[in-house]
Parts: structure tokens; C-alpha cells; sequence
């Protein structure tokens, strides 16, 4: 059985890795007569002292972003965390990850409003040195994850928007909430900056961030969002946070 959770694991991961490849290879010409794009490309980096991780994917609306309707999101990620743990004498844990989520969804849009809700598959692999009992996230799993993004407008210039994300394996979840105010409206084509604090968790672990974040920094077909802040786990260890994201249309 972990044999086939193994190649299932990879075998997504290469498709996904591919279908990336792939569109990043054609750039964002995928587009109707409207030019409403079909496609995006995403990337993120996310870096706080005790871990470093990556991910990539696409993001699929066959009848444009521009309008409600089933979208497929396809992610993939991967990391290396540190933890010490209690069940090894206070030992220190070296931790390895790579993910892979394939998400049918939907979107609505109505005024201000925009959602998006997914409900797919969660591939994950996890390996720890030295081995740790005490951990649930360890070795391969498949599960189901249900995710949620939200974009409101409630003026031209302010903006409120969030996440959140829950996989059956091990009960891993997370959560995002922030706002943003409009600058430089006719520098740039304006983005958003404000506050943000956002949330991770398993069983048995917990991990908060305070930070403030820029989002929606366009050039071209690419659009960036970052953020930077303080976060601290259930282990009491703290330290800054980096985070940095690029989208492609």
C-alpha cells in the first residue's frame, strides 16, 4: 500500500511539474476573444527561521476568470522545517515534505464579492530525521482537503481578503485574513498594503503570524504579492517571516 501511495505521489507531482512547464514555456496566451485569461500560473516562496518551502502550480477557469464556473487548481509543494521533540528526549527533528493537491472548484462573483471553494485530493510524503512516533505527519498519505479564497471590495481604494484550508490528513489546516488600501493608483497601476495574520496548524502543532503584506504589484502579465512580520509556534520559538508570490495570466 505505501508502495502505491508512493507512485501516486509522483506520478501527480511529475504531471503537475509538466502541465507548468508546459505553460510557462507558451507564456499567458491562453485567452478568449475578450481577453479574459483561462489559465494562471503561481509560485510562492515562504522562509521563517526553523523552515524554508516552495510551491507551484495552475490554476484552470475554462470560461475565463472573468466568470462564474468550475475552475481546477493543481499545487504542488515541498519544504524542510525543524522541530524538537518532546517523545525523543528534546532531540532536534529535521523534517522533509512534498505535497501534491489536485482541487476541482468553483467560482462566484457578485458586486465587490469574489469566491472561490475546492474540494480535491492530498497527496503528501513526509520524512523525519531521526524518526519521530510521537509526529502524524510522517510517511505517505492520501486524503481530501477543502479549501476556500475570498476577495472583497468593500470601496475602490480598500479591500478584504482571506483562505483557508483543511486536509483529513492529520487534521493539517491553515487560514489567512487580511486588508489592503490602495497606493499609487496611477503609479504602477496601484496595489494593495495593510495588515495580514495568518495561521497554521496540525495535531499537536500550532504556528501564528502578525506581518503586514503588498499585493497585486502588476508589470505585464506578472503580479506580485509579498509579506513580512513576526511569527511564533506552539514550541515557543519565534522569529521574522518572508513571504513572496508571483501569479501569471
Amino acid at each position: 500500500m505505501r508502495c502505491v501511495r508512493r507512485v501516486c505521489v509522483a506520478v501527480f507531482a511529475a504531471a503537475a511539474f509538466l502541465v507548468c512547464c508546459v505553460g510557462v514555456a507558451s507564456g499567458p496566451a491562453w485567452a478568449d476573444d475578450d481577453d479574459d485569461p483561462r489559465l494562471m500560473l503561481f509560485s510562492g516562496r515562504d522562509l521563517w527561521r526553523n523552515g524554508a518551502f516552495v510551491n507551484g502550480g495552475l490554476l484552470i477557469a475554462p470560461g475565463g476568470f472573468e466568470q462564474d464556473g468550475f475552475m481546477l487548481k493543481l499545487l504542488m509543494s515541498s519544504g524542510l522545517y525543524r522541530y524538537d521533540s518532546d517523545a525523543l528526549g528534546g532531540e532536534r527533528v529535521i523534517g522533509a515534505e512534498v505535497t501534491t493537491q489536485v482541487l476541482p472548484g468553483f467560482r462566484i462573483k457578485r458586486g465587490g464579492v469574489e469566491a472561490k471553494f475546492f474540494l480535491g485530493l492530498d497527496f503528501e510524503e513526509h520524512r523525519l530525521w531521526p524518526d519521530d512516533p510521537s509526529n502524524k505527519l510522517t510517511g505517505s498519505a492520501i486524503g481530501m482537503r477543502a479549501a476556500a479564497e475570498f476577495w472583497y471590495e468593500p470601496t475602490p481604494s480598500t479591500v478584504t481578503m482571506g483562505n483557508v484550508s483543511l486536509s483529513t490528513i492529520a487534521t493539517n489546516n491553515s487560514a489567512r485574513l487580511a486588508y489592503g488600501w490602495r497606493v499609487f493608483e496611477g503609479l504602477l497601476q496601484g496595489f494593495y498594503v495593510g495588515p495580514e495574520i495568518q495561521y497554521f496548524g496540525s495535531d499537536g502543532y500550532r504556528h501564528l503570524r502578525f506581518g503586514g503584506h503588498i499585493t497585486g504589484l502588476k508589470t505585464d502579465a506578472y503580479q506580485w504579492s509579498a509579506a513580512v512580520g513576526f511569527a511564533q509556534d506552539s514550541e515557543n520559538r519565534s522569529s521574522l517571516y518572508v513571504r513572496l508570490e508571483l501569479n501569471i495570466k
